[in-house]
């Protein structure tokens, strides 16, 4: 069962991504606009992992690119990314936002504009469009810059940067974990080519 949960996260993500738009009206009835700007931040990611996920497109494009066609990211990885390091992640700042100080959603903010930059970054690089990269531009560029308008870019600076760091080091983490593995499977194809010349 996990391995189809690991396979198919994504279309479980952008239903859960329509219905918290659908009914964010009613669940955030009374909140600070800065409170509801950090809540839309994860409905919109859902959105924006449908396009990348959709038909497992970034996984085969990352293992394409990065991984020079081996299975750099799994399907396991690739769950555990997303859910952990992306819903948890936005859950845990709007928790820390709403009991502890709005601040903290800056977390989310900067997740997603980090991802975008990222995202837009590789399209440059690569000269080529890369999964995710038409939401990036379209919801999370807007998205992010209107909400640090909207928090007049931080009254407290040091919100700011922990947003900031928080999402990079999310992101080097991914790099770190991909190039590690990539390091991995051309150790194995070495040793194996070693032992059967």
């Amino acid at each position: 069962m996990m391995n189809r949960i690991y396979k198919n996260w994504v279309y479980g993500g952008f239903l859960a991504g329509l219905l918290m738009l659908l009914l964010m009206p009613l669940l955030t009835i009374g909140w600070p606009t800065q409170l509801k700007l950090f809540y839309l931040a994860l409905p919109i990611y859902m959105l924006h992992q449908y396009e990348e996920w959709d038909d497992d497109r970034f996984r085969i494009f990352l293992n394409n690119h990065l991984g020079r066609g081996r299975n750099l990211l799994t399907h396991k990885a690739g769950f555990v990314i997303n859910i952990f390091g992306v819903w948890g992640v936005i859950a845990a700042s709007l928790y820390l936002a709403f009991y502890v100080n709005p601040g903290f959603g800056l977390i989310a903010t900067y997740l997603v504009l980090v991802n975008a930059f990222v995202h837009i970054l590789a399209a440059f690089i690569l000269r080529s469009y890369n999964p995710g990269l038409i939401t990036a531009i379209v919801l999370f560029i807007p998205l992010g810059f209107y909400t640090l308008y909207q928090e007049n870019f931080g009254s407290d600076r040091a919100f700011q940067y922990l947003g900031i760091a928080i999402a990079i080091l999310i992101h080097a983490g991914i790099m770190g974990h991909l190039l590690r593995r990539r390091k991995q499977l051309s150790n194995t194809i070495n040793k194996n080519t070693v032992r059967h010349p």
